[in-house]
């Protein structure tokens, strides 16, 4: 019995292959959106790709060509091309806005956009690409079934952009340009208020006026100590018992004996 199984399978399987290598050369549109829809159904979606991609001029603009560039899209997806796949969810959408498929082909080509989001450390135009399109679908669709995916992924994505200029603004901070880290933490946190750097970024503005202070001449050495008390003020006022509590109060007691000279 297993052997008859085993011969049924080579057989379907050279025969499946005949179809599909028949189907690449051959001019019939009919013959070949059956092979490319057996193959997408089969699961077998490089297959299928090469004769949707053959298809597609035929059928560009066309009813029946809904199934196909639906089938197309996905095969992409699926194959983890996600910026032609993107780009074919792009196209459905255009060609097929009234089709049942809308919605999840708006999700699956903001989702595949979102895969192509790289390392927060690198450039981020794909990030800012994928948010535009994810936050399009959100407000396209608000009660989708994909809603909360969506929204955790626009949360992903947020975060990642937050921490990119986080982290450009403590560049600054860890060369000892601390003019420059102050106004780079400044716009942060005008920027993204909710931000889950905010408590970092408060204690290093606080450290960078100091650092600046103490390394200033005197005619502008006062000055830039109360703009680090202050920045001491804000992060605590943000956050009472800041993990950087113990760091802070030193810095604190540093600034008030420097400005009591002053005084003096």
């Amino acid at each position: 019995m297993k052997k008859i199984i085993s011969v049924l399978l080579v057989v379907l399987f050279f025969s499946s292959c005949g179809e599909y290598q028949e189907a690449l050369k051959k001019e019939d549109v009919a013959f070949k959106f059956e092979v490319g829809t057996k193959l997408y159904d089969a699961g077998k979606y490089s297959k299928a790709i090469r004769l949707f991609e053959q298809l597609s001029p035929s059928y560009r603009g066309k009813p029946q060509g809904e199934k196909l560039f639906y089938m197309y899209a996905q095969s992409l997806y699926k194959t983890k091309q996600y910026y032609l796949a993107g780009y074919q969810f792009d196209n459905f959408n255009s060609g097929y806005p009234k089709s049942e498929k809308a919605e999840e082909c708006l999700y699956l080509g903001a989702k595949s956009y979102a895969m192509l989001s790289p390392v927060y450390s690198i450039d981020q135009t794909d990030t800012f690409k994928a948010i535009e399109k994810v936050q399009a679908f959100i407000d396209r669709y608000p009660n989708s079934k994909y809603i909360a995916e969506a929204n955790a992924t626009s949360k992903k994505l947020n975060d990642k952009i937050e921490r990119k200029v986080y982290e450009n603004a403590f560049e600054y901070y860890k060369i000892s340009n601390y003019k420059s880290a102050l106004i780079a933490f400044d716009n942060f946190i005008a920027d993204y208020p909710g931000t889950s750097y905010k408590e970092k970024a408060l204690y290093y503005k606080l450290d960078a006026a100091y650092l600046l202070a103490m390394n200033s001449i005197l005619m502008k050495m006062q000055e830039r100590l109360v703009t680090a008390k202050t920045c001491y003020n804000n992060l605590v006022k943000f956050k009472p018992n800041t993990e950087f509590k113990s760091e802070a109060d030193d810095r604190l007691a540093k600034i008030d004996i420097e400005l009591q000279k002053f005084n003096k």
